[in-house]
């Protein structure tokens, strides 16, 4: 005897639950390494009333002095990378010659002497920075 009545019609409901397990893997994936993104040179800005840059403006190249008055240079990828003075005036004369009109920026830290910020601010006059920027944190 067929059963004529009822059909079995397919189950149309959606499992949703491997996708909540792909969704809390991947939240504890980028909440590990967001942290890690932001990279770059511990430095104690000074605090200045200063007019932030244009948002417009091409990607700076950045020049950091830390406490030690030691350099480190930051361009384009983020990566932060520790530099004489010699391979600071190299790698910076490089990057400005492929990127005229690039923003040149130093950060110095509030304790570094003023002669290696100076020194740092020099390097990148001979590397052909027409201008330089310094940065500090904006007051309180």
């Amino acid at each position: 005897m067929a059963r004529r009545g009822k059909k079995l019609r397919p189950m149309a409901e959606i499992n949703v639950v491997p996708y909540i397990d792909v969704m809390l893997v991947l939240l504890v994936i980028f909440m590990i390494t967001a942290p890690l993104l932001t990279q770059g040179v511990k430095v104690d800005l000074p605090q200045a009333d200063a007019k932030p840059m244009e948002e417009d403006a091409k990607r700076p190249l950045v020049v950091s002095v830390d406490r030690e008055g030691q350099y480190h240079i930051t361009y384009d990828d983020d990566r932060t990378q520790a530099v004489d003075g010699e391979e600071l005036l190299r790698q910076a004369g490089a990057i400005i010659t492929a990127n005229p009109g690039i923003p040149v920026l130093v950060k110095g830290d509030r304790a570094v002497d003023y002669g290696q910020v100076i020194q740092a601010m020099v390097l990148l006059q001979q590397a052909g920075a027409p201008n330089i920027g310094l940065l500090t944190d904006p007051t309180e």
